[in-house]
């Protein structure tokens, strides 16, 4: 990321009609953490922007690209949508709850892999990073999925919003 760049509010190079154009992480949802997860968040961030299919499914639709703030509130995952010059879309509302055995199961398999990056063999490093991609398929699967009636996304983006969704969804 260039130095300077506020990773929370990264703006996209591309101008496509169906994308997400700006996505910016609500303060009050997440902490600083260690510097694995904000590299994890920096990077899933910055990829999206660089490259992202979100296409609202209603039939006319505000045509994009899209500015998303995304936050947690409750036991809620928020999307606020807004138009490139600021004006409030719509928000996107999902319960957690059906993301909350995935995260828990990632969270555990990533502080293996943190772990395991230390003292083990490539191997094993090996074997418990493909359980880690596994999860978090699987997560991406289940965001695009619950998205699906608002939402079109490809795979990627499904991914890159399942990384800020665990970020969002840490604690203490």
């Amino acid at each position: 990321m260039p130095s300077g760049a506020d990773s929370n509010d990264m703006s996209g190079e591309d101008n496509t009609k169906n994308s997400i154009l700006k996505m910016t992480l609500d303060e009050g949802s997440f902490l600083r953490r260690r510097p694995e997860v904000e590299h994890e968040r920096a990077v899933a961030l910055f990829d999206l922007l660089e490259r992202n299919h979100f296409e609202l499914s209603d039939e006319g639709a505000v045509p994009g690209p899209y500015h998303v703030n995304l936050a947690l509130k409750e036991d809620r995952l928020v999307f606020a949508l807004s138009t490139v010059a600021g004006d409030l879309i719509q928000d996107i509302v999902l319960s957690v709850r059906p993301f909350r055995s995935i995260i828990k199961d990632y969270f555990m398999v990533c502080e293996s892999y943190f772990d395991a990056i230390k003292t083990m063999s490539p191997s094993q490093i090996e074997a418990i990073d493909m359980g880690r991609r596994g999860l978090h398929n699987e997560g991406a699967k289940v965001l695009a999925e619950r998205l699906k009636e608002h939402v079109s996304l490809d795979n990627a983006t499904a991914r890159r919003l399942f990384t800020l969704l665990c970020v969002l969804h840490m604690r203490g």
